[in-house]
């Protein structure tokens, strides 16, 4: 089709630079509907995309774009990331709920996921979505709020030991059970609930 047949609208369309979806949670800190809790420097989002019952996204507003780009002077915003944590923990007493960084993040902006223990979702699907949660690619937000106090910075994962943990057997995170795939695992974890 020549550009002479082409709308208006479609033009515009097509000369608009398409955003890479690990931006995506820049625009989900901007939608009301996901909007759980606001700060002047923190937003707490619903994840689109949750693999638990509960689970959050606590980002914060300045453009830090991971743990790794985290200094000495971040540590007071941590510190308030952990003063949210607590007052969803009171919110959701009934769950036990687990608050961490992945080690190798997905999505370009800071985020601390507050996620159920019970795992319990349709969005999750893959190894790699269990791994990331229940291996030492999440790294629990009091470890990484005492190593930034202690160091000034976030150590990297070495890429041999994420390629390990995110292929690593499947296991219950609340008991010794170890099924043979994700099915499995997700209808044996129904049995905590």
């Amino acid at each position: 089709m020549s550009k002479r047949l082409m709308s208006k609208n479609s033009q515009n369309e097509l000369s608009k630079p398409k955003k890479h979806w690990s931006m995506g949670l820049v625009e989900s800190m901007k939608d009301a509907d996901l909007i759980y809790k606001d700060s002047d420097r923190i937003v707490v989002i619903r994840d689109k995309y949750p693999k638990a019952k509960i689970h959050f996204l606590v980002l914060p507003k300045e453009n830090i774009t991971s743990i790794y780009k985290l200094t000495t002077k971040d540590v007071a915003l941590l510190q308030e990331f952990g003063e949210i944590l607590k007052m969803i923990q009171i919110e959701h007493k009934n769950h036990h709920l687990n608050a961490g960084f992945h080690a190798v993040p997905s999505m370009q902006r800071l985020h601390m996921h507050i996620i159920s223990k019970d795992m319990v979702s349709p969005c999750l699907k893959t190894k790699v979505h269990w791994n990331s949660f229940t291996t030492a690619l999440f790294k629990p937000y009091n470890d990484v709020l005492e190593e930034l106090k202690k160091y000034g910075s976030i150590k990297e994962v070495a890429n041999e030991e994420y390629k390990t943990l995110k292929s690593a057997p499947l296991k219950c995170n609340q008991c010794s059970y170890v099924p043979k795939n994700i099915p499995q695992l997700k209808e044996h974890l129904l049995t905590h609930l």
